[in-house]
């Protein structure tokens, strides 16, 4: 059985990355040309750790579904990004930050992680602005900054409501000039079907080309799998359609242990479903929140247009509930509140589940030029959508899947259980325990990508230099190509008479009923059981149309929604497993009197890492005990 071996370094908290660093194996500028690695995904983390490893002088393929590298979903974060800059001089730190990710993600993060996330946060900052991203900027011409959920500090840099957008445009122009120099060399509209490992370490990818369906064997000597996180099992989701947990399951599958796949976050500010042909959700920014607020009408039933219901008859719930932090709450806290009331039957509009975030106040106060400057674009998207204009009457939101704090295990040097495949940004645990707080997104994918997987990654490697280019033509690749291929015309030999994505609809639906925001044991035993039934029609009615040789998005579709079939088992079975209550996780049966999140501590203080035992075998639950050097384990309270 393997060992979990986080390889935390020795010594104080605030010194164990500067430590590290110093004593890290380091491999010489002649020696890196020899070295191979392959990059899977070019979002803030993906392109980032291409174009940094590419300055350092390693060989580096970069692969993405997409056309274009700049297409990759962090173009589609929008409120900010978080750094201890401290600019607005009203308290942050490094530790602050630290601590507010800490307390945010209910005390089942990896201590040294978090903390070594918010050192490399300033230098992220740094590194944007160089790279030219127009972050806003206050009279004096220094760096703006917003808060954001569950602080109580201004700490979020932004660029308007498009802030992910911006940075992924610095960071393609710094992965296109490694690019152009011939340091990396760029796959777009590739699939990863697969993971090759050859003697235990992962030695390339088997992957699809998605115009002429042809079949790719690509070698390196180390693999990092950049790419983002599983939102779309619940099918309707912030996330792009495309957006998948294929790679990282494949790479499961092959040995690298998942870790707290239940730890899924919703997020409480989305465009409400519309209607029942809708592939996608809309993200309204957390941002929104520092000038909205949430509301809904203090009578049942009241369908009154918004600014028909006068002000003593409206209850602002997060306010009431948290006067303390009142609007700026963290998600998972937000997205509950809002599901009580909406289930209570407060909710606004036709279906009752949606509530008020609403301006009106901010407008008044600041003048609507300050608010259109701030979010301009976010109001435009959501007129656009909806046909509301903000400026004249409240949004209306509910909660949506989101982000996942779950991922690949990986160790304090972003390596997997597997030697040689590493896990950045979304794709990894390990940042964000049982709940994310907002802004930190960007921050950990930028810092995994630029400041620490190029630091990491040369401890492994100073012992690969000896090893010649890996060949495509061992057993090992052939084996993986062939049954990739199996796999492919297994789903299109099924020739049934549904779509993948009408399973994939019903799928997400299972999903959220009965492990969205809240869950309970009655509920995920039934979801384990339709969940199997589902997939077993899947096998039997499945139609894809097309052959494997050729475009074929529907094939594309078909492998994603069966890996997410496999996923989705596991996810609930580690829901059921985790007998608390914690940040996004939250089991109806383990809750404080007043509805709050009930952790168990003494019992559930660890990470689950699950081992993939084989097919149709149970899982294999791992336990990475956490220790808190720093904090104290403390109930969380935003009241």
């Amino acid at each position: 059985m393997a060992k979990l071996n986080s390889k935390i370094p020795d010594g104080p908290l605030a010194q164990k990355w500067t430590k590290y660093k110093a004593s890290v194996k380091l491999v010489n500028p002649a020696n890196k040309k020899k070295l191979d690695i392959i990059v899977v995904g070019t979002g803030l983390a993906g392109a980032g750790a291409a174009s940094s490893l590419g300055e350092l002088g390693y060989n580096v393929k970069c692969f993405c579904y997409q056309d274009s590298p700049r297409r990759a979903h962090s173009v589609a974060a929008q409120g900010g990004i978080n750094a201890a800059k401290n600019y607005q001089n009203d308290g942050d730190s490094t530790y602050r930050l630290f601590y507010d990710m800490i307390k945010g993600g209910d005390y089942r993060a990896r201590e040294a992680n978090v903390y070594r996330a918010a050192e490399v946060s300033n230098d992220v900052i740094d590194h944007f602005t160089a790279l030219g991203v127009p972050f806003a900027r206050d009279y004096g011409g220094t760096l703006d900054t917003r808060s954001f959920g569950g602080v109580q500090v201004s700490r979020t840099f932004y660029a308007k409501g498009q802030t992910g957008q911006q940075c992924l445009l610095g960071t393609y122009s710094s992965l296109n000039r490694q690019i152009k120099k011939g340091n990396v060399k760029m796959f777009p509209r590739r699939e990863m079907l697969d993971l090759v490992v050859i003697d235990g370490k992962a030695r390339g990818i088997i992957a699809r080309n998605l115009i002429t369906g042809e079949i790719e064997r690509h070698s390196a000597h180390a693999v990092v799998l950049a790419t983002g996180g599983y939102g779309t099992i619940y099918y309707l989701s912030t996330l792009a359609v495309n957006s998948n947990a294929s790679a990282a399951w494949k790479a499961h599958k092959k040995g690298a242990f998942f870790a707290n796949p239940s730890f899924v976050q919703i997020h409480p500010t989305s465009v409400p479903q519309l209607n029942e042909f809708q592939s996608k959700l809309t993200l309204m920014s957390e941002s929104l929140r520092n000038d909205g607020r949430m509301w809904v009408p203090k009578t049942k039933g009241d369908k009154r247009p918004a600014n028909d219901i006068p002000e003593e008859e409206r209850d602002y719930y997060l306010e009431r509930r948290y006067p303390a932090f009142g609007n700026l709450v963290p998600r998972d806290v937000a997205s509950r509140a809002t599901k009580e009331r909406c289930d209570a039957g407060f909710g606004v509009g036709k279906t009752g589940l949606a509530v008020n975030l609403d301006f009106r106040d901010s407008i008044n106060k600041q003048g609507k030029k300050a608010i259109e400057d701030k979010y301009g674009n976010l109001f435009e998207m959501y007129k656009t959508i909806t046909g509301v204009d903000p400026y004249e009457e409240p949004m209306r939101i509910y909660p949506a899947g989101h982000y996942t704090m779950g991922g690949l295990w990986v160790d304090y040097e972003l390596m997997t259980t597997i030697p040689g495949l590493y896990a950045i940004g979304e794709a990894n645990f390990s940042d964000h325990g049982a709940n994310r707080l907002g802004a930190s997104s960007l921050m950990q994918a930028s810092g995994d990508g630029y400041f620490i997987l190029p630091n990491t990654i040369s401890n492994y490697l100073a012992d690969e230099i000896r090893v010649p280019k890996i060949s495509t033509t061992s057993p090992e690749f052939e084996k993986t190509e062939k049954t990739a291929v199996e796999r492919l015309n297994n789903l299109i030999s099924i020739k049934g008479k549904q779509t993948a994505s009408s399973f994939h609809k019903r799928l997400g639906k299972i999903m959220w009923d009965y492990c969205g925001m809240v869950r309970n044991e009655e509920g995920l035993r039934k979801a384990l059981v339709l969940i199997n039934d589902l997939k077993d029609e899947f096998w039997k009615d499945l139609n894809v149309p097309g052959t494997i040789n050729e475009l074929n998005i529907e094939l594309e579709k078909a492998g994603r929604v069966a890996d997410f079939f496999e996923l989705t088992e596991l996810l609930v079975h580690d829901a059921l497993d985790r007998k608390e209550s914690c940040g996004a996780h939250f089991r109806e049966e383990y809750q404080t009197p007043d509805g709050e999140a009930q952790r168990n501590d003494e019992q559930f203080a660890y990470v689950a890492a699950w081992e993939y035992a084989g097919e149709g075998k149970p899982h294999i639950l791992h336990k990475e005990e956490l220790k808190f050097e720093e904090v104290e384990m403390k109930v969380r309270s935003y009241k």
